[in-house]
């Protein structure tokens, strides 16, 4: 009796949709993956899913974080913007800066252009904004300043609107108002909160934009 006896070909486990997709835990986190990271946090902030001190904490961990296996679990407990199958950089309303200072110093001054959002972190660190010599190509700049055990320093010209407020948690948080005498000179709002660090705002004396009527029409239309 002639039998089939052909060896049958052993199947090979089945992949599991986590396997090798982006966002692997092994993978090395970026600098768009850390900022998309704080960015959950800061609204879990502003909603009131956490403290002042748990954010602090957790912002300070994922500016530290190497990989996304050490990202994930600082965001586990809290609501996403959306589904998505790697961390990327969100989707801003404008242009966006991020500096941070990690037991280091950022510094931005000199004849540069602001983003019309600037995102400020100082953990056990300092970071300077330095506006009085920047080129405005946005009539409002909002600056999110957080400092945890650091600083955040911010200097702006003498004639545009410096306004906003924030919170400290045995810390300060200081913004000398300033009203310009143009009332389409650039604003400048600054936000955010200290936790024992410090965050201050306020004009930097002698420093003016020049013929700022001209510099207005060419650089905001």
């Amino acid at each position: 009796m002639d039998l089939d006896k052909r060896p049958q070909t052993a199947q090979r486990p089945t992949t599991t949709a986590g396997d090798g997709a982006g966002g692997s835990p092994a993978l090395r986190a970026s600098d768009a993956d850390r900022d998309h990271y704080a960015a959950i946090l800061r609204e879990a902030l502003a909603e009131g899913r956490l403290t002042a001190e748990e954010h602090a904490e957790r912002v300070e961990a994922v500016y530290t974080a190497r990989t996304h296996a050490a990202l994930e679990p600082l965001v586990a407990d809290l609501p996403r913007p959306g589904a998505r199958s790697a961390p990327v950089a969100p989707a801003q309303a404008g242009p966006e800066e991020s500096l941070y200072a990690v037991f280091s110093q950022a510094v931005r001054r000199g004849h540069w252009r602001p983003a019309a959002r600037i995102n400020a972190y100082a953990i056990l660190g300092s970071v300077e904004i330095d506006l009085s010599q920047a080129i405005f190509e946005h009539r409002q700049v909002t600056i999110r300043a957080f400092s945890v055990l650091g600083s955040v320093e911010i200097r702006v010209p003498e004639n545009v609107t410096l306004h906003g407020g924030g919170s400290g948690v045995l810390g300060e948080f200081q913004v000398e108002g300033l009203q310009a005498a143009d009332p389409e000179a650039p604003s400048v709002r600054v936000e955010g909160f200290a936790v024992l660090g410090s965050v201050e705002a306020e004009p930097k004396r002698g420093r003016l934009i020049r013929e700022l009527s001209r510099h207005l029409r060419k650089r905001l239309g």
